[in-house]
């Protein structure tokens, strides 16, 4: 969300920010550019588009830091795998008497024998979408050696192609999402045998982290790419008692029948809008963001309900901590129980970048390297995101 439409609503609710406000302010996580076209230097790796081939680089998982260069090399790859599998469902998630329908996708490598899971959270954000990883997914099952794994990617309740209901959004309800999803009987990881690795971008990394490190979910690695963890209102405001009470009542606000619609298309449903934050900060390169990618974006925040779950992680009811501390703390009790590769990206804003930094070195971050990108590099670098994760995967 452009800050200006953040920064008009609080106003109007007689508001002064408490912080100073740069033009390029971190916002929380935001997604990007629609698989369907993502213009510019990137051709895009999805069963009915053009695809792009990327040199493989980089090391081996083993606790150590490394920062990549900030060019994207784009060549072509000597070996190639047929390409994966790809079908979608849909999952019910029973939840507080409510039947939720969920969206997910599924892409297989095409070796015969057992496959190891792969599961993609989308980067939470009040546009966030499965398309976001789909790009990711196809060039990795693509590469030598992702013949061997099964890849699931999944909307989160509220967002995407997943129901919205109207209920009360928060950190503790997306963290049961994410267990009842990889335990179901009848989920998509039913007939698995083996741990799960966990990919997710912004908020959905470290809510992963913070199940993993409750005990809630056996992982077998967790991937943390462009970690965030205070939304867009609590990292440019701050979270003490006054605005928290603003952001209360932003939130119901944003929910009522009328006024709430009204809002919602001033702050989030309008193209010039959406287009306004990709190219200031979601995306690192303004080229890189397509009018077919708006539009797609656009369409999510026109289907029913998509309202509730953005009210509640603009003002930061989906956020998994409160604080820096606690953040990396999270990581620190993984320490020697979970390998976890952590990517920094070049072109994230300032407050987001310093959040992600902070990992650098931390207990319990196997990996750091840093890629190309803001705040969506799986979707505007796909490239440099699948080579990282190739060479991680590899290691496991």
């Amino acid at each position: 969300m452009a800050l200006s439409a953040y920064k008009m609503a609080f106003l109007q609710l007689g508001q002064r920010p408490v912080h100073n406000i740069q033009s390029r302010a971190s916002l929380g996580a935001f997604p990007a550019a629609n698989p369907t076209e993502i213009s510019g230097r990137h051709g895009v790796l999805f069963p009915y588009c053009k695809s792009i081939r990327f040199t493989t680089a980089y090391g081996v998982h083993r606790p150590k830091i490394a920062i990549r260069p900030r060019s994207v090399r784009a060549a072509v790859v000597e070996t190639r795998e047929s390409p994966p599998k790809f079908q979608t469902g849909t999952w019910t998630w029973s939840f507080k008497n409510k039947s939720i329908k969920i969206h997910f996708e599924e892409q297989k490598g095409n070796n015969s024998g057992p496959c190891k899971d792969i599961l993609l959270l989308p980067t939470i954000s009040d546009v966030s979408t499965t398309e976001e990883w789909q790009a990711v997914t196809k060039d990795l099952l693509s590469r030598e050696g992702g013949a061997n794994w099964r890849a699931v990617i999944v909307d989160w309740p509220g967002f995407g192609l997943s129901d919205s209901p109207s209920i009360d959004y928060n950190a503790d309800v997306m963290e049961r999402f994410l267990v009842d999803f990889l335990s179901a009987a009848d989920g998509p990881f039913r007939s698995s045998d083996t741990e799960t690795v966990i990919i997710g971008g912004g908020h959905a990394a470290a809510t992963a982290v913070r199940a993993a490190r409750k005990g809630l979910v056996k992982a077998l690695a967790i991937v943390a790419v462009a970690p965030t963890w205070a939304g867009p209102l609590p990292i440019v405001f701050g979270r003490g008692s006054v605005m928290e009470s603003r952001y209360g009542f932003l939130r119901t606000t944003l929910r009522a029948p009328a006024l709430g619609w009204m809002m919602y298309n001033v702050l989030v449903s309008n193209q010039k809008s959406i287009e306004s934050q990709y190219k200031s900060h979601v995306y690192a390169d303004s080229k890189n963001v397509s009018s077919s990618l708006i539009e797609s974006r656009y369409s999510l925040t026109k289907r029913e309900g998509a309202r509730y779950a953005p009210a509640a992680f603009l003002t930061g009811m989906l956020d998994p901590v409160q604080s820096r501390e606690e953040f990396l703390a999270l990581f620190a009790e993984l320490e020697s129980k979970v390998p976890v590769l952590v990517m920094t990206t070049t072109n994230a804003p300032k407050r987001s970048k310093a959040e992600m930094d902070a990992l650098r070195g931390a207990k319990g971050v196997s990996k750091f390297v840093e890629v190309p990108g803001a705040l969506l590099p799986q979707e505007e670098y796909p490239g440099s995101v699948s080579d990282e994760l190739l060479e991680f995967l590899k290691e496991l």
